[in-house]
């Protein structure tokens, strides 16, 4: 199965005079997904759920194209736009709007149309199992936990056999155990079933465990790859820092490059810093990052021992304060060429062995191939 998106739609914020009214936004979304999970990333209002809601027919794109299969849903050209009865579509809300005078067997039931009673029944039967409620088949919503709710309208969505299903941040409002359950049972339904699920999070986390591929909204634009390629090697300043990218310095200047192009030297935090190479000009402005788990702390006692070839990208720091996150350590450093702070994160038997704390002189070595320039 196969979902083919590329469309443009419009926001629009407060009017411009009497006449018309201009767009404050406007979204070019553009992607596609086979049988396997795409979750559509980004902050609040970014685009997401708009991008969701045009392939499910609720809203209609200004232009542009939505296909499944061989099925056109939308083309602004050929002038098609198909109702949302008339697409094959499970929709899964944020919030699981179950009918709260209907027991599950019948919420489950409630979208089968065109079948007999006991084709129904065999179906609510199927979906009972494969969301593992069988037990639950005549309770009522006001009877169910969170985490029971949501499955019971997965099992609804899935219900009418869906070419795709769409998921709108269904787990947000359950607690992190219940989440952490349902997002594992969600990716083993998905591979049974081999239909193409979009997952709409702005959790980088959720977004990271969960994607086979991703779409990240950037400004009405998108990032389109695998979570590696999005969370390692963004395209955009906006993209980097909301994946993680704690450390972002901004007017470095490019000095020049090495050999047959494999790096490029910036003068950035009071020093000359050799990083990824860039197809830009000498005197050009540039930002850069790293991520804190990138940066490898030296024990200052050892510095002899480093070959002067390794010495690249080395700074002197002194330790502001330093987060305990159960398994490793972010340490805050400010560094004394510049006065920069850079944000080191280490794992908790590191620091353990290099015996610093708060107040610390310390140094940290940045990894070229671990640095992203833009």
């Amino acid at each position: 199965m196969t979902v083919e998106v590329d469309i443009e739609k419009k926001f629009f914020g407060r009017k411009y005079g009497k006449k018309a009214e201009k767009p404050s936004f406007s979204m070019h979304c553009t992607f596609d997904a086979s049988s396997d999970f795409m979750v559509l990333f980004g902050c609040s209002g970014s685009g997401k759920t708009t991008a969701l809601r045009c392939i499910a027919g609720l809203e209609k794109p200004d232009a542009g194209s939505i296909r499944i299969n061989d099925t056109i849903y939308f083309d602004s050209k050929k002038k098609i736009n198909l109702p949302p009865q008339k697409r094959k579509i499970g929709y899964m809300f944020q919030e699981n709007a179950l009918f709260p005078h209907m027991n599950v067997r019948q919420n489950i039931e409630f979208g089968l149309k065109g079948l007999s009673s006991m084709e129904k029944k065999e179906r609510v039967n199927e979906m009972l199992n494969l969301v593992g409620i069988e037990e639950l088949e005549f309770a009522y919503p006001d009877e169910l936990s969170g985490g029971q709710k949501q499955k019971v309208a997965l099992a609804r969505a899935l219900a009418p056999d869906p070419e795709i299903l769409l998921l709108d941040e269904p787990f947000s409002s359950l607690d992190i155990v219940v989440r952490l359950k349902l997002k594992k049972e969600l990716k083993t339904i998905q591979k049974r079933l081999g239909i193409p699920v979009i997952f709409i999070t702005h959790d980088p986390v959720e977004a990271f465990t969960m994607a086979d591929r991703m779409v990240v909204f950037d400004n009405g634009r998108v990032q389109l790859g695998s979570p590696e390629d999005v969370f390692y090697h963004p395209e955009s300043r906006y993209v980097a820092e909301l994946v993680g990218f704690s450390n972002l310095f901004d007017d470095a200047v490019v000095e020049g490059h090495g050999q047959e192009a494999e790096c490029t030297f910036l003068w950035s935090l009071g020093t000359e810093i050799t990083a990824p190479y860039i197809e830009r000009m000498a005197g050009d402005r540039v930002s850069w990052g790293i991520r804190p788990e990138n940066i490898e702390l030296v024990d200052r006692r050892n510095i002899h021992t480093i070959q002067k070839e390794d010495r690249k990208n080395l700074f002197n720091g002194i330790i502001m304060n330093v987060v305990n996150k159960g398994t490793s350590r972010i340490m805050s450093l400010i560094l004394k060429e510049s006065e920069d702070v850079l944000k080191v994160e280490v794992a908790n038997h590191v620091f353990n062995s290099l015996k610093i704390e708060t107040g610390d002189e310390c140094m940290a070595r940045l990894r070229t191939s671990d640095m992203i320039v833009f």
